[in-house]
């Protein structure tokens, strides 16, 4: 396990504490290191901003004495990283590290909420076009909070998108201009009108859900996969290794910390999920390894302790740990597909963190596997619910009849599910 280096400390100024190095030849891995004083959830928060770019974690080493951290992430992109990508990626996590300053360890001003503002568009129907809109959205760095899309009878789409900027510009006219731009690029003659402004009190009053029967809310939020996930899982060869998750706790090794041991199956966000449940669940990381891929596999050990630095000795608490853990490795996304009226509805929902964060680019890889299947979305609306004594967001789309699928068929639902849940998951 890698000790603490011997270079930690205080870095000449706050340019310093992220450091991004690019592979030396086409296609190797960036090496992001992050050298700060330690926060809790950090290790989550620097997983979620690299997941929100897209990105991929092979491997990483995690260390820290309670006081400074150090962080050293191998990140491979989906796609080839511009500079000025890297340029926002470093900015980003930046951010979100403490401050250097002495001052810090005096007191920790809390994070401010970004304002949301509230994009309305209206445009002529096509396919991929909600995919296509939130794409401009990754690009502008701008995070979807809520979403609300109708399709009017003679073909016309009205879009409300509740979002705040990553780049915190978005109260400027340049930036708002570019946004609109943007979008008109996108939507080209099929462009109609084009609104953006600050959220108002409705943002407030839309941020519940449809409401879920107790039978559609028990298929999407049980501990157990349905009968009928089961069965459109069953078309994935990647269930079986989902199955063969694998969660200890050592005691042993360490006077003062607890050996967390995963093996689980590969998927997109993992070393997210893990540290989203540590966080969540107080769990301090003293030391950690995340081992590159090997046969679709991941293997993960983590020395960690509860809140109060004392090693994990209850056995109802070893138990509540481990198997909450495997309940994020094998399940992280919930998607089944059901009949709303006469309509056919694909949902979507991903826990959300204790913080009030959700999971990022959710909505753009559900739209996405919708575009690849030829598939129109009729409405569309994201908001929060709660269930299972926590908080989940949300996806719910009515699909469009008028598509090459027969919706009404078993066979074709379940390639819907596997293809959304596909790519959720990076498969």
């Amino acid at each position: 396990m890698m000790g603490m280096p011997s270079t930690m400390g205080v870095p000449d100024g706050q340019d310093d504490v992220v450091q991004i190095q690019q592979g030396k030849k086409p296609g190797e891995p960036f090496i992001i290191t992050v050298n700060c004083p330690d926060k809790a959830g950090l290790a989550c928060d620097i997983c979620r901003i690299i997941l929100d770019f897209g990105l991929c974690i092979t491997k990483g080493d995690i260390s820290t004495d309670g006081v400074w951290c150090y962080i050293v992430l191998w990140v491979s992109p989906h796609n080839v990283l511009l500079s000025m990508s890297l340029f926002y990626l470093k900015d980003r996590l930046q951010a979100i590290c403490p401050s250097c300053s002495a001052s810090f360890y005096l007191i920790q001003q809390p994070s401010k909420s970004s304002p949301v503002y509230l994009l309305k568009f209206c445009c002529l129907d096509r396919k991929g076009l909600l995919h296509d809109v939130t794409k401009v959205f990754c690009e502008l760095e701008l995070t979807i909070q809520k979403v609300k899309v109708t399709t009017t009878p003679d073909g016309r789409v009205l879009d409300l998108f509740f979002i705040t900027d990553n780049m915190e510009l978005l109260h400027t006219r340049q930036r708002q201009d570019e946004t609109c731009e943007r979008l008109r690029a996108v939507l080209r003659d099929s462009c109609i009108s084009c609104e953006l402004q600050l959220a108002g009190p409705e943002y407030e009053y839309n941020q519940g859900i449809s409401s879920l029967s107790p039978v559609l809310a028990e298929e999407l939020f049980g501990c157990e996969l349905s009968d009928n996930e089961v069965r459109s899982q069953a078309l994935s060869p990647d269930m079986t290794k989902l199955k063969k998750t694998n969660v200890t706790l050592d005691n042993s090794l360490s006077p003062a910390h607890t050996l967390l041991q995963i093996r689980c199956a590969d998927h997109k966000g993992l070393l997210y999920d893990i540290m989203r449940t540590l966080k969540d669940m107080n769990m301090k990381i003293l030391y950690g390894r995340f081992s590159p891929n090997s046969m679709g596999y991941r293997d993960l050990d983590i020395f960690i302790q509860q809140k109060d630095g004392e090693k994990i000795l209850d056995p109802e608490k070893q138990s509540a740990l481990c198997s909450r853990l495997k309940l994020e490795m094998l399940h992280p996304l919930r998607v089944i597909i059901a009949n709303r009226g006469p309509d056919t509805e694909l949902l979507v929902a991903n826990p959300v963190e204790l913080s009030g964060k959700g999971r990022p680019r959710v909505f753009y890889d559900v739209t996405f596997a919708l575009k690849t299947l030829g598939i129109c979305v009729f409405s569309a609306e994201v908001g929060r619910h709660s269930a299972s004594e926590r908080q989940w967001e949300v996806y719910r789309l009515l699909l469009d009849e008028n598509c090459e699928f027969q919706l009404t068929s078993v066979v074709a639902r379940n390639q819907i599910v596997d293809r959304v849940r596909r790519t959720l998951m990076g498969w």
